[in-house]
């Protein structure tokens, strides 16, 4: 059996340069605009292919150091061409953030965007780092999306999941136990509320300021949101059907966002909240 092109997307998280633009892309300005002045060293954690570390350094003159720590070796490739022409002030390491090793350098930035879900429920183990690595009085700016999540902790593109397995001949009523039998946490389970993630941070940390804005995803058809389902969530999903049916699994993903928009005007409508958090002490 051959894989389809979206399989082999899902496989690699190729194409995220495009499909951040559509859910991602606005937090990098909201994000920098809470940056210091003039910061020297930058880490970005869960750095992806480099959107935010290029947009630091363009912004920035006073940054000597751009850091980016990411686990996928495809991403972290990606990265690499992009911020070339940045020569050596341009650091990229692979790196697992539930078991987040020591760095040499001491960011007075440290960012983390729409990356934390992935970390559940070990989130307190990248906070402890955080406070350990980052340098007296510098900034570490945070991004989380909060879903509204159902009696069986599914929202957000878990609901879209549910549809698509629907679709593919799934009982409704028993798609929560499909994703506990295959051990997939669900993305707004993996999300924790407000409250709790205040409670973690003030471990380490001391939040300065929160702010909220609503992130609105829209698309112009099925096959730009399959396309960005494979791209940001990989194979997470596609693991609930057997290996035959996964094309059909991301196509009617995709089909299920664009009944959404053409039924609601988005696909998806969820708060994301960004903390500004500094040293203790």
């Amino acid at each position: 059996m051959t894989n389809s092109a979206v399989e082999i997307q899902a496989s690699t998280l190729a194409g995220y340069s495009d499909a951040s633009r559509l859910r991602q892309a606005n937090d990098q300005d909201w994000v920098l605009e809470q940056a210091p002045a003039e910061p020297r060293v930058h880490a970005d954690l869960g750095s992806g292919i480099g959107q935010l570390l290029q947009a630091s350094l363009e912004r920035f003159p006073s940054l000597e150091t751009a850091v980016g720590l990411e686990q996928s070796p495809f991403r972290l490739s990606e990265a690499a061409s992009r911020l070339q022409r940045h020569g050596d002030r341009v650091l990229l390491r692979q790196a697992d953030l539930t078991a987040p090793e020591p760095l040499e350098v001491y960011p007075d930035l440290i960012t983390m965007t729409s990356v934390l879900h992935w970390l559940y429920p070990v989130e307190e183990r990248i906070f402890g780092w955080v406070g350990q690595h980052l340098a007296p009085g510098g900034t570490f700016l945070l991004t989380t999306y909060h879903p509204a999540r159902d009696e069986h902790g599914l929202g957000g593109e878990d609901e879209l999941v549910r549809e698509a397995l629907v679709a593919l001949g799934h009982d409704r009523a028993l798609v929560p136990k499909l994703f506990a039998g295959e051990d997939i946490l669900p993305i707004a389970t993996r999300t924790r509320g407000t409250d709790g993630l205040k409670d973690l941070l003030e471990r380490d940390l001391r939040i300065v300021a929160t702010t909220e804005r609503d992130a609105v995803v829209r698309v112009a058809s099925a096959a730009e949101y399959e396309h960005f389902h494979a791209a940001t969530f990989g194979d997470y999903y596609s693991r609930l059907v057997e290996p035959t049916k996964r094309a059909a699994f991301f196509r009617a993903v995709g089909d299920a966002a664009w009944r959404r928009q053409q039924e609601r005007g988005h696909v998806s409508n969820m708060p994301v909240r960004l903390w500004s958090t500094t040293t203790r002490g």
